[in-house]
């Protein structure tokens, strides 16, 4: 019928017939429409190649002024309530504590308990890890988290970009040169991938990330002070691939209780948060890329003290790295 157009929806690797737009409708209302057929809500919606006069859509244009064939293949980004919900929580029985734990006395402890040893053994024989890009030779390793490392998952915003940490591309790039890079975040795999489409990460031409872990890959550990806590045990990955271990590998994280069974391996990076602000101070990924530069020669990460990585300074021949640093501050 003249003046109704027919538009096909792609969104999580379906395709939903939208009936019946009338021409003189707005945006707002093709928004509207979706949301019954796929559960994204409106404001959640981000339609990427609808576009006006080179721009994208705003809610109150004329859906007749886009010149769009009938049948036009609209793509569209965004979550249902329920599925950010699943993805937001944390793991089952795994209760949330403060985010930087005082228990420096006992990591040793829980490091070498042996039920948690058998629980990294249980990861190594089951948990299956998909490869998204070879690993290489002779590279050392890079583990980072997500949510408050990478990316500010709690602020709201119209596009990825506006909660990526400043500089993450340029990171990304510049620790790839010495290092293969795995993502493991606390979540689901599925909420990790779309996260990593949203940044640009997943199909970057200057740098590639090796695998992705999720919460199913980490264990619960019972610490005498805190009770049970969910951490991120770099054993699974040592015990899959020999080429790494604690010499090699080093962990960033916002959460200094995911690195608990690894805590010498583990870098805890300060927190990425209400990006809108803080984003034009955050220097923090340009900083760490400096310091991953300076440490890509060190033979034994073991010989590093990843707390005081700020006053790190490459060791001259014949003199220590801790002397260095004093000297320097002398």
């Amino acid at each position: 019928m003249e003046g109704e157009l027919r538009i096909v929806v792609k969104w999580s690797g379906k395709e939903y017939d939208i009936l019946d737009i009338q021409v003189e409708d707005t945006v707002l209302t093709l928004k509207e429409r979706i949301h019954k057929e796929t559960g994204v809500r409106p404001e959640r919606q981000k339609l990427l190649n609808l576009k006006f006069k080179g721009k994208a859509a705003q809610d109150e244009d004329i859906i007749g002024k886009l010149n769009l064939k009938p049948g036009f293949k609209l793509m569209l980004m965004g979550s249902r309530e329920e599925d950010i919900a699943e993805v937001s929580q944390a793991p089952e029985n795994v209760p949330d504590v403060i985010n930087d734990l005082d228990i420096e006395e006992e990591e040793v402890e829980i490091e070498k308990a042996e039920i948690n040893l058998r629980k990294i053994q249980i990861r190594i024989d089951r948990y299956v890890i998909t490869e998204l890009n070879p690993l290489r030779e002779g590279k050392k390793l890079l583990v980072l988290d997500i949510d408050y490392t990478l990316f500010d998952h709690r602020s709201v915003a119209e596009s990825g970009s506006q909660l990526m940490r400043p500089y993450l591309h340029e990171f990304l790039t510049r620790a790839y040169k010495n290092y293969d890079i795995v993502i493991w975040s606390a979540t689901s795999m599925r909420w990790i991938n779309e996260k990593m489409k949203l940044l640009g990460v997943s199909n970057h031409p200057n740098y590639k990330i090796a695998f992705h872990l999720d919460v199913l890959a980490m264990i619960t550990v019972h610490t005498p002070k805190y009770g049970v806590v969910g951490v991120k045990p770099l054993g699974i990955i040592w015990g899959k691939y020999k080429q790494f271990s604690a010499k090699n590998t080093i962990m960033f994280d916002d959460i200094r209780r995911n690195f608990i069974m690894n805590p010498q391996s583990g870098l805890r990076i300060k927190p990425f948060k209400h990006a809108h602000t803080s984003r034009v101070k955050d220097f923090e990924l340009l900083k760490l890329s400096r310091y991953l530069d300076m440490i890509a020669d060190v033979d034994d990460f073991q010989t590093l003290n990843h707390r005081k990585w700020e006053e790190y300074k490459p060791k001259k021949s014949g003199q220590s790295n801790e002397q260095t640093s004093s000297s320097e501050k002398s």
